[in-house]
């Protein structure tokens, strides 16, 4: 069973959170944005996360917090409620910004829409080498930042957590993309770049194994047997941090 207020972590700072990487990645999103002024989203979600979304210059901004000067505030009743916005079963009513209605049904919807295309990519999608690239990108930055959500929110997760020593993990595609998942007093965070000096080390050994792995089309332990995914330093940081990776697959189904 999920939980729902986990669910909504990873829906803020996985998945809307990865809107900043798309628009530096991908041409279309950013040109949604180019005619736009500065405008900022919040979301205030009652006993879960509160983040404020900023649109400018074809970039996107996500930073923690209810910003006081935000164009649009979002109020939302529960985790479960702002999982439903999320999923697009339920619409939010802003109580500030109904002069930005129009941005909210256009260009930020057409942007979620894009994400979506992304992370959900169909194997027509992915024949495009370039797009299957920026598709697995944003999967292994949305996987990162959901790893640390489930490590500091869901029971199970948390467990394994309370088992990690201090310092910093490398998840990471050889010669390619990283993040960092920082674990300090059991708390984790992520941060979208490889660390200085990882005390333990997860890599695929290219983009195609991960994409493969996050399609579920490759076993995870054999990769490892045949040497596909490395693996080194703290083994317990390893051991712990594989434990919490393999729930992401239950909240991002």
């Amino acid at each position: 069973m999920l939980d729902q207020k986990t669910l909504a972590y990873i829906n803020m700072y996985a998945i809307m959170g990865t809107l900043e990487n798309l628009c530096e990645l991908d041409p279309e999103a950013r040109a949604l944005l180019k005619n736009n002024k500065p405008i900022s989203l919040a979301f205030d979600v009652k006993g879960g996360p509160k983040a404020t979304l900023t649109f400018s210059n074809g970039r996107v901004r996500l930073e923690p917090g209810v910003a006081g000067n935000a164009s649009i505030r979002i109020p939302v009743g529960s985790c479960a409620k702002f999982n439903a916005v999320v999923d697009g079963k339920a619409t939010p009513i802003p109580v500030k910004g109904f002069q930005h209605i129009k941005f909210l049904l256009g260009d930020f919807d057409a942007l979620t829409k894009r994400l979506e295309k992304h992370l959900r990519a169909s194997e027509e999608d992915l024949a495009d080498p370039i797009f299957a690239e920026r598709s697995t990108i944003l999967m292994l930055y949305v996987i990162s930042v959901a790893l640390s959500q489930i490590g500091d929110y869901d029971e199970i997760g948390k467990f394994s957590a309370s088992h990690i020593p201090d310092g910093d993990v490398q998840f990471s595609v050889k010669g390619g993309v990283g993040a960092t998942i920082r674990v300090k007093d059991h708390v984790l965070s992520t941060i979208k770049q490889r660390p200085e000096s990882p005390r333990a080390l997860m890599e695929f050994e290219s983009l195609e194994l991960a994409r493969a792995l996050f399609d579920g089309k490759v076993n995870a332990v054999a990769s490892i047997g045949e040497g596909a995914i490395a693996m080194g330093g703290m083994i317990n940081m390893i051991d712990n941090l594989n434990r919490i990776l393999d729930r992401v697959a239950l909240y991002l189904a």
